[in-house]
């Protein structure tokens, strides 16, 4: 992470908002921060420490012009512009002590929540294994007694087995 000037280490253009100066920035210390980067903790702490540094230069107005004509004094005939942007280090790193804590207490939280809808379940009397409709022929659904299997390779019932049955003389139909 070593950079001539705080414009080229942020990778942003001279002419960069301050909404573009704290977005770079932003994104950069998720990068460098000491608690979620791979580099050795000192090497981390270095990049971190100019990151602000020149966060801090470059967003006071006073402080930025100040930088700015240094700049213009040190390097006359280069002008400023941003560079090829840096290598980005990895983000990924080991679960922390407290992030397996949390894993751990969901996964509890999950545990329980099935053994007490289960429970409750079970007390109130609902029935688990229930065979689905269209398997048991017949209506019947107790388990004590095999079902009836259907064979669904056999032919389809008649017709007449499908009508609705006749009304019955001196009743209603409805």
């Amino acid at each position: 992470m070593a950079a001539a000037n705080h414009y080229e280490l942020l990778n942003i253009p001279p002419e960069a908002t301050t909404q573009e100066l704290r977005q770079a920035f932003r994104s950069l210390s998720k990068r460098y921060h000491p608690d979620t980067t791979e580099l050795p903790e000192g090497e981390a702490r270095e990049a971190f420490r100019r990151l602000q540094l020149a966060y801090l230069t470059l967003s006071d107005p006073d402080r930025r012009r100040t930088y700015d004509a240094t700049l213009r004094a040190v390097q006359p005939a280069k002008r400023l512009t941003a560079t090829a942007p840096v290598k980005p280090v990895p983000v990924r790193r080991a679960l922390s002590g407290g992030e397996w804590l949390a894993l751990l207490l969901l996964a509890l939280a999950v545990a329980f929540s099935l053994v007490l809808g289960v429970g409750l379940a079970w007390s109130r009397g609902a029935e688990f294994l229930k065979p689905p409709s269209w398997l048991v022929a017949g209506g019947q659904t107790e388990m004590t007694n095999p079902p009836r299997v259907v064979d669904v390779g056999s032919a389809l019932p008649s017709d007449a087995a499908l009508q609705p049955p006749a009304a019955q003389p001196g009743t209603l139909a409805g």
